[in-house]
């Protein structure tokens, strides 16, 4: 048997759990969660790509977010493969506020705006990552093993991201800048919402 994934730094570094209302409302919307998992897997893949055009002098960052970017491709591929044996449909739906939500607290000018958008990053990848931890235990059995399989390829993503924050900036401006974007995704986690989405807060 393959050793569990050491949760406590993803956890230590979120600032709040997932309500247990957000894992119910999940669990009433098995298919809705699968759209919006596989919006959330492309979207990741796109955010890599597009700081991949955006940022071509720092070469540690062209080759992290390279790899990062084949791996939400496939972790996409996997999960509309998942939709489609499950004869759910893939309709275009609106995202959730969570994303757009951190990314108002991003600086305006460089290299600010870089290493907010890396933080942002980092947050939405760990959290992405404890939700599919709370999500795992709940769900059938192929499902199960599916969340799982994600937290051993993807639990690395957010420590990524902060090491190229602190990389292309310094240690001390991403702790200056963290709690910033930590408290934002409190009350984005924790306040109501009005659709379920996969980052979605609570039932309103």
């Amino acid at each position: 048997m393959s050793k569990p994934v050491d949760l406590a730094p993803i956890r230590d570094f979120l600032p709040c759990a997932t309500p247990r209302a957000w894992v119910d409302w999940a669990l009433e919307n098995p298919e809705l969660l699968l759209i919006d998992h596989a919006n959330c897997e492309k979207k990741a893949a796109s955010t890599a790509i597009n700081l991949m055009y955006r940022y071509v002098e720092h070469h540690s960052l062209l080759h992290k977010l390279s790899r990062l970017a084949r791996e939400e491709l496939r972790h996409f591929e996997q999960v509309i493969a998942l939709m489609k044996k499950r004869g759910i449909d893939y309709p275009q739906i609106a995202a959730a506020r969570y994303a757009g939500g951190l990314r108002r607290a991003a600086r305006d000018g460089e290299p600010g705006r870089l290493i907010d958008t890396l933080i942002v990053g980092a947050i939405i990848e760990a959290r992405s990552c404890e939700r599919f931890a709370a999500l795992a235990p709940e769900l059938d059995a192929e499902l199960r093993e599916f969340y799982e399989s994600l937290l051993k390829s993807e639990s690395r993503h957010f420590l990524d991201y902060l090491k190229l924050a602190e990389s292309l900036g310094s240690a001390a401006e991403v702790a200056e800048r963290l709690p910033v974007f930590l408290e934002l995704e409190r009350e984005l986690i924790e306040s109501p919402d009005v659709e379920f989405r996969f980052h979605s807060g609570v039932p309103g």
